[in-house]
């Protein structure tokens, strides 16, 4: 007698729609406001350094002299402070997420060089 208590619990989920997702063909689409992760638009950014000093767990360093932005993605909490801070706002929260590394230092660092100008 105890398999009726459950029959209609296997019914229902024979004939409804999957709960879940088929993650890598479908794709959420995010939500608004999503921190997903930092991106740069580099041909403004004047490499003052203010996001690396305002970053707290130090995933972001700037070379002013190299001309040369970068971020560890593996260090990176997304909490939008490097944002905030910027006095150009040339940084952004992506609302999309970074991919998922399959090796340790495989795609860690994110970075951005501003090409150098050259004579004419």
């Amino acid at each position: 007698m105890s398999y009726m208590k459950f029959t209609p619990v296997v019914l229902r989920n024979l004939f409804s729609k999957p709960a879940t997702r088929l993650y890598p063909f479908v794709k959420r689409t995010p939500y608004k406001n999503t921190r997903g992760s930092v991106g740069i638009d580099i041909n403004s950014c004047i490499y003052c350094g203010i996001c690396q000093k305002k970053c707290p767990t130090d995933a972001i360093v700037v070379a002013k002299a190299d001309r040369l932005w970068q971020i560890d993605r593996m260090r990176c909490i997304a909490c939008s402070a490097c944002v905030d801070a910027c006095p150009k706002k040339c940084l952004t929260m992506d609302g999309a997420y970074a991919p998922s590394a399959t090796a340790k230092n495989a795609d860690r660092f994110v970075g951005a060089e501003k090409p150098k100008a050259t004579p004419a």
